[in-house]
């Protein structure tokens, strides 16, 4: 598998960071007079950014938000995020000792999320993995997010990776659906912030813990 490219999804996928980025949310919609969202339906806002998670979880609690409230309240969830971002956030268990066996077959790791790429880099840094990846890219990094199948290409490419020789780790649809307008394997997680069962999407794999994925990378590794 040397050279091969594994390219990670972040929330969701690497890190659980669910638990900060609800309080957040709550944190927001308490703020403006509205109840909180218990955790597991604020979970299954996660995915699409930190907009998308605002604007879901107000409508879920008043209505739509305008949006030039909405982008006031955009920048409030980074402030306070930013803050906060490390919180209760973790990898999700038998993370390093995945990276650690790929990265001894020579493989190569790059995140590509619709996280801002300064918070991603802050989480990682902070989690004491900013280290492991060759690129981390955002959903401002090239002014593109996923689905689009270019911010994956260009990820790779970041990375100084093959698009030809990569694999896509995520746990959403989104993922998914990225990984196959780029023409490139996918690995699904199944503990991560996915409305529906992962498998309803049909990756060419799934996970349910880390130590798990070596042997679905090598299964599906195009270098093979």
């Amino acid at each position: 598998m040397a050279g091969l490219t594994i390219v990670f999804d972040l929330d969701g996928t690497l890190v659980d960071t669910a638990p900060d980025l609800i309080d957040t949310l709550n944190m927001l919609l308490v703020r403006e007079g509205l109840a909180p969202l218990a955790y597991d339906a604020a979970r299954q806002l996660i995915g699409g950014g930190a907009k998308a998670m605002i604007a879901r979880g107000f409508a879920a609690r008043g209505g739509p938000v305008e949006p030039t409230r909405l982008e006031r309240l955009f920048a409030d969830f980074i402030a306070h995020y930013d803050e906060h971002i490390a919180d209760r956030s973790r990898p999700f268990p038998g993370l390093a000792e995945a990276l650690d066996r790929l990265a001894s077959e020579g493989c190569i790791f790059a995140v590509c999320t619709n996280k801002l790429e300064r918070l991603s880099r802050r989480l990682l840094d902070v989690l004491g993995l900013l280290h492991r990846f060759a690129a981390v890219c955002g959903q401002d990094t090239f002014g593109i997010q996923k689905p689009d199948p270019d911010i994956l290409r260009r990820t790779v490419l970041t990375a100084a990776g093959d698009p030809a020789r990569a694999v896509m780790v995520g746990d959403s649809a989104t993922d998914i659906r990225t990984a196959r307008a780029a023409a490139v394997p996918v690995i699904a997680v199944d503990f991560g912030y996915s409305e529906r069962p992962i498998a309803e999407f049909a990756p060419d794999r799934i996970i349910g813990h880390f130590d798990q994925l070596p042997a679905a990378i090598a299964a599906i590794s195009p270098t093979n």
